[in-house]
């Protein structure tokens, strides 16, 4: 290994708000020496992109969208010309080969003798007439890599059904928040005005099914119906409050909100539910000890919610749904102990800090090859 810092450098197709502090700690890792090449998101994405790092360099390239869903492909403009600039000693990628110039990328770092990283969520089975060619290209893609980074254990187990490698495989948790530093709320064993408090927390747009909680709050027995808050904003908010009007009308929509407001929110509430895909807030919300319902999205839930702070729906409906609620808000003490659980596993397992130690590991792991 060289004298001088490492440079590292990680291509991202996008840079999204909730990791640069991710990328800001790995640059103070790392003595600054961190880059990260981005471009914009398509219109409609709805992510947040007006924030940039503070102590990590950035350049932001030009991507050209083609095609959509399945046959979705980006070129990311100006990639190369970023590298020879920077000159990484390793390179970070996403490991997606729908980026088009991810594969120049690759043969650049090889030609020059550096090591290149993919990261990414996994490589689940791909069905279909063309699932068996799909598949073979993948694989022939991500063995390209030094090292991988999956966001999951499944993810992990996904490389490794393609021909991967385990010894170089690593797990960085999909982590959006450090560490929590503060102890965590303590709440009683009654309900606030015999009331439980629901709490859903992200962007109101229907793939999250924020429909499905509004209509699985009015199934749950009198005893047990909640207050429901929903914290977002997004292009579903008027239907999802002339919803809430007809099937349940104890439902308050705050628009975003942030600070202190919303950590009074999360303090006073009993359970967080998440019906439909994504999720940063569920790290969010385990750090005040809440406990959990998911829907069943991509792996990173299972490795954050677990039989001891929570529950996945495997249905995916409305009935499923209250069914959970209601074997959750039925019995506080278990509640509770579940919420202890959530707070346990992002203190000591999932938080920035451990997805840092990973992709450090990573790092040393293919300089250390390169040493042989």
């Amino acid at each position: 290994m060289k004298d001088q810092p490492l440079h590292i450098g990680i291509q991202q197709r996008v840079l999204p708000a909730y990791r640069i502090p991710f990328f800001d700690q790995l640059a103070q890792q790392y003595l600054g020496k961190v880059s990260v090449f981005y471009g914009l998101p398509r219109k409609g994405e709805m992510l947040e992109t007006n924030t940039v790092p503070q102590i990590a360099l950035h350049t932001r390239g030009r991507n050209i969208h083609l095609f959509s869903e399945l046959f979705y492909l980006c070129l990311q403009i100006g990639l190369i010309s970023w590298l020879q600039s920077w000159q990484p000693d390793v390179l970070i990628m996403e490991a997606n080969p729908r980026y088009l110039n991810s594969h120049r990328a690759i043969r650049w770092m090889k030609t020059h003798h550096r090591k290149v990283i993919g990261w990414g969520l996994g490589s689940s089975n791909v069905n279909g007439s063309l699932g068996e060619f799909r598949m073979k290209q993948r694989r022939k893609f991500i063995l390209q890599f030094d090292a991988l980074i999956a966001y999951s254990k499944q993810g992990a187990e996904e490389y490794q059904k393609l021909g991967y490698p385990a010894k170089r495989i690593f797990i960085a948790p999909n982590a959006a928040a450090a560490r929590p530093v503060d102890p965590p709320p303590k709440r009683s064993l009654h309900y606030e005005l015999n009331r439980p408090q629901i709490l859903f927390v992200g962007r109101l747009q229907e793939r999250k099914r924020v429909d499905m909680l509004i209509e699985a709050c009015a199934k749950l027995p009198g005893e047990l119906l909640p207050i429901l808050h929903i914290v977002g904003d997004g292009p579903a908010r008027t239907a999802l409050e002339e919803l809430a009007k007809e099937k349940f009308p104890e439902t308050k929509f705050y628009g975003a909100m942030h600070g202190k407001e919303l950590a009074a929110l999360f303090q006073k509430a009993d359970l967080f539910v998440l019906p439909g895909t994504g999720g940063l807030a569920v790290q969010e919300a385990m750090s005040y000890a809440l406990p959990i319902i998911v829907g069943e999205a991509d792996g990173t839930q299972n490795d954050l919610v677990r039989a001891e702070n929570g529950w996945i729906l495997d249905q995916g409906n409305a009935q499923e749904l209250a069914e959970k609620m209601a074997e959750a808000l039925g019995n506080i003490s278990a509640l509770r102990k579940k919420g202890s659980a959530s707070f346990t596993i992002v203190h000591d397992e999932v938080n920035v800090e451990a997805m840092l130690q990973a992709f450090t590991k990573a790092i040393d792991t293919v300089l250390k090859g390169s040493e042989k």
